[in-house]
């Protein structure tokens, strides 16, 4: 992941049956290409051993700083300097505590007091400690003094009890990291609205016209333009992918409510990336009723949907387009983008079984209103994302 290449995460683990999940935690970090720098409490060590983090991140693990005889005592400071961001998974209630009244009795607690590294912090723990009023103070006080707390879930926990009180799934941890770090970035302060999926067009009560988008390339724009800075609406039409981590979510059904929504959300948005895949004709009179099967044939009448690219466009509003042909890519694609009036357009041939529907890579061309056409090589539709913002970017000047 972009996003992660190179940067400095300070992750500090504190004594929670959920320590286990810290450990994919730190595997998917290392994996995106961050340096990651492990911090234990003495009660983390209970339930999983330094060796299992050194082991993943390949670099030493701090447990104590006041043990002289580590290579890594007394390096806290060091490592409060140096972090991009802390994060801080499983946050227990007494570490909750202690960085709320800024106590510095550990390693971890003298790191996060002694940076000026954005901090998040995952909680987990017994539901009836989470609602404690202490506990609901601490984390009150953290969020005010500019804390990312993300969590905690809810579920079944250790000790039986159904609610909130557990750590947040790394997958989704990551997202919110990936956001941190982005603070910065070269879409910071600006709003972005990106669509996703397919509609459904109702027939009647349980059938619907429908396509075969799965939605993954719209997702994987909203998540490169939270990665780069941007605030990000997303508009999605029914899929199987979980909700993106630090985007807002807007849930639609038929080409008419992702209209209203896009016109609603990209009213004062700096960019609008469609995405989705609109259907362009839905039935006409759809039935209040389950129609029953019968042994002649079906004649359904269908009606042209409204376009919403045209109906968005606006003086200072960026639009970008998507054309997924099966034939004449490059004609049909040009057509399109001079119709709707975009500054660009990404066109995919559905036919290649690389880059059509429900894969995690796509193969595109770029075409723009100056006269670009550039063929692309065939990239994960996360690296496509950052292609299409890259020239986003340079639109918004």
């Amino acid at each position: 992941m972009r996003a992660l290449e190179g940067k400095h995460i300070v992750l500090g683990v504190s004594g929670s049956i959920a320590c286990y999940k810290a450990v994919d935690l730190a595997s998917r970090l290392t994996q995106g290409g961050a340096l990651v720098d492990v911090i234990m409490t003495e009660s983390a060590t209970r339930f999983v051993t330094p060796l299992t983090f050194r082991n993943i991140t390949h670099r030493p693990v701090v447990t104590d700083a006041f043990d002289l005889s580590s290579e890594m005592s007394l390096q806290h400071v060091v490592l409060a300097e140096r972090a991009d961001v802390i994060v801080v998974a499983p946050a227990t209630a007494n570490t909750l505590a202690k960085f709320a009244h800024g106590l510095a009795d550990d390693a971890l607690s003298m790191t996060v007091l002694a940076s000026r590294a954005p901090v998040l912090v995952a909680p987990a723990m017994d539901g009836h400690m989470w609602q404690n009023p202490a506990t609901f103070d601490n984390a009150t006080q953290l969020i005010e003094r500019g804390f990312t707390i993300v969590g905690p879930a809810e579920g079944r926990m250790a000790s039986g009890l159904v609610g909130l009180g557990r750590l947040v799934e790394p997958a989704e941890l990551m997202g919110h990291i990936t956001a941190l770090l982005g603070r910065t970035g070269d879409l910071a302060g600006r709003k972005i609205v990106v669509s996703a999926g397919g509609t459904q067009e109702p027939i009647d009560p349980v059938r619907v016209v429908a396509n075969r988008s799965s939605g993954k390339m719209g997702y994987a724009v909203a998540e490169a333009a939270r990665d780069r800075g941007a605030t990000v609406v997303l508009v999605a039409a029914p899929t199987v992918l979980d909700d993106p981590a630090a985007i807002e979510m807007v849930r639609v059904g038929t080409a008419l409510q992702m209209h209203d929504a896009v016109l609603h959300h990209s009213s004062d948005a700096d960019a609008l990336v469609m995405a989705a895949a609109v259907a362009d004709y839905r039935p006409e009179a759809p039935a209040d009723q389950k129609v029953k099967k019968k042994t002649e044939g079906w004649t359904l009448q269908l009606a042209p949907t409204l376009d919403i690219l045209a109906a968005a466009a606006r003086p200072g509003l960026i639009s970008v387009g998507f054309a997924a042909e099966s034939q004449s890519l490059v004609e049909h694609a040009r057509g399109k983008l001079q119709a709707k009036g975009l500054h660009l357009i990404v066109a995919n041939d559905i036919t290649d079984p690389d880059s059509g529907f429900g894969v995690d890579t796509n193969r595109v061309t770029f075409l723009d209103r100056n006269g670009l056409v550039e063929e692309m090589p065939l990239l994960t539709k996360y690296e496509v994302a950052h292609q299409i913002l890259d020239r986003v970017v340079e639109w918004l000047g």
